[in-house]
């Protein structure tokens, strides 16, 4: 709480982290305490203009959603509107770690007992040497779907912050991870980290152990300001498909009779989306991680007209000339309009 003003003075919003809201045994919590307990915190802070939602507890077992739904409960009572926040495990998660099965099942579970306003999840899949972890697009398939199946919007967390064997960041890395959330339809992105842990082999956080700017924090500043200009857009759309051209990865598709993209050259990842005003649009990204591909995509409708939304200014432009390019990890949204039929 004490940090909220900060936050106001620089223009961003916060999720409040204290004591009254996330400090428990959320095995045995008291329904009541945790009540009095965040309406306390609540009466300090809610009217504070930064507040955006409280800080409840990072990757949960399953043991824990009755007394997590608990206190979310109480955020809505006394502040409606802010996000009980909990951040929910990968699917590399272990079936002890999740106290279910198989991820899909802990997936549903935390809907039904907690009934969150936002889903939100983890998963770093960058390793050293390139490698990406193979269950990375089955983990967005699978928050896709319930946050569909649910009409809930869904948040990736992403890695910044290189640790263990995860490799350091490069721009095509923070751009990959960003697009391909949003070809899923993801709805917010975050990082891991901002501020890089004083411990071990962390490094290279867009702020570093000293207070330090780093490389990576100009990368993020870069896809972040992109994301900026496409998100008018982006949050008036509704994800309709997903699939792979190219190597189709675990739990991913190949397109379809009904999808809106034909054809395209590269590894190109798309998401088929209808826009609140009936339109189409497609998100296509560049799935390599080391060249850049000249995007020329086939819509299924002959004669159908391309244009892409800019990433720096956010006006619909062509499709065509040296735009086409997509840079490594790089995405393009853009609108498909079919031909008029004729008289």
């Amino acid at each position: 709480p004490a940090a909220l003003d900060a936050c106001r003075d620089a223009g961003l919003k916060a999720i409040v982290d204290d004591a009254r809201s996330s400090r428990y045994d959320w095995t045995k919590v008291d329904p009541a305490v945790v009540r009095a307990n965040i309406e306390s915190l609540a009466k300090e802070v809610k009217d504070h203009p930064a507040v955006y939602g409280y800080y409840l507890r990072d990757e949960p077992s399953a043991a824990m959603f009755p007394g997590l739904a608990a206190a979310s409960d109480a955020v809505k009572e006394f502040h409606p509107g802010a996000w009980p926040y909990v951040n929910l495990f990968p699917n590399y998660a272990e079936p002890d770690q999740m106290a279910k099965p198989d991820y899909e099942t802990y997936v549903r579970s935390f809907i039904e007992v907690c009934k969150p306003p936002v889903l939100s999840y983890d998963h770093y899949a960058l390793y050293e040497g390139g490698r990406l972890r193979p269950t990375y697009f089955a983990n967005l398939e699978t928050l896709r779907r319930a946050a569909l199946d649910h009409d809930l919007p869904f948040w990736n967390i992403v890695l910044t912050t290189c640790h263990f064997d995860y490799r350091e960041s490069t721009p095509a890395d923070i751009r990959f991870q960003v697009y391909t959330s949003l070809a899923y339809g993801a709805r917010g992105i975050a990082f891991f980290t901002y501020f890089t842990p004083k411990i071990g082999n962390f490094r290279l956080g867009p702020i570093d152990q000293f207070g330090n700017e780093t490389p990576t924090w100009a990368m993020l500043r870069d896809v972040n300001l992109q994301v900026g200009k496409l998100a008018p857009t982006l949050l008036k759309l509704k994800s309709d498909a997903v699939y792979h051209f190219g190597e189709v990865p675990v739990d991913g598709r190949a397109p379809g009779e009904d999808s809106l993209i034909r054809s395209v050259k590269g590894p190109m990842l798309v998401g088929d989306f209808t826009h609140e005003d009936g339109t189409r649009w497609a998100l296509i990204v560049n799935k390599s991680f080391t060249e850049s591909v000249a995007c020329r995509p086939r819509p299924r409708v002959r004669g159908t007209t391309l244009e892409q939304v800019s990433p720096y200014t956010g006006a619909l432009q062509p499709h065509d000339g040296e735009r086409i390019w997509l840079a490594p990890g790089q995405g393009v949204l853009l609108r498909l309009t079919p031909p008029a039929e004729s008289d």
